[in-house]
């Protein structure tokens, strides 16, 4: 197969598909698909409203805890390594500082949402 039709062939693919998508997309659009945000709440107000601590602090502990399946992503291959035992104590190791963390999060009521 050479260039040139290698080329008429993505073309007439793309253009096949985006006419079909302005044919079978649905042009109906409502007074919260035309504001300029959809955060929930009146944009026209003041933007000096006070921002809520608890959901900062809600956003923060799941950054947190997420970032917990990044440690851990290499676990099965590092199983496979000369010396597993090491690998996985260091896993036991995150997960019990994680654990004891979410424990202590919960403790102190940093997880509810309305106080």
């Amino acid at each position: 197969m050479n260039i040139n039709t290698m080329l008429l062939t993505t073309t007439l693919i793309s253009t096949l598909l985006i006419s079909i998508n302005f044919w079978l997309s649905q042009m109906t659009p409502d007074h919260e698909k035309l504001s300029p945000y959809e955060c929930g709440f009146d944009p026209v107000g003041t933007a000096r409203l006070p921002f809520s601590l608890r959901f900062f602090l809600i956003a923060i502990l799941f950054l947190l805890f997420d970032l917990e399946i990044a440690l851990l992503l290499p676990t099965p291959w590092a199983i496979n390594l000369q010396s597993p035992t090491t690998t996985m104590s260091w896993i036991s190791t995150i997960l019990v500082l994680l654990t004891l963390g979410l424990i202590y999060e919960w403790q102190k009521g940093g997880l509810e949402w309305a106080e």
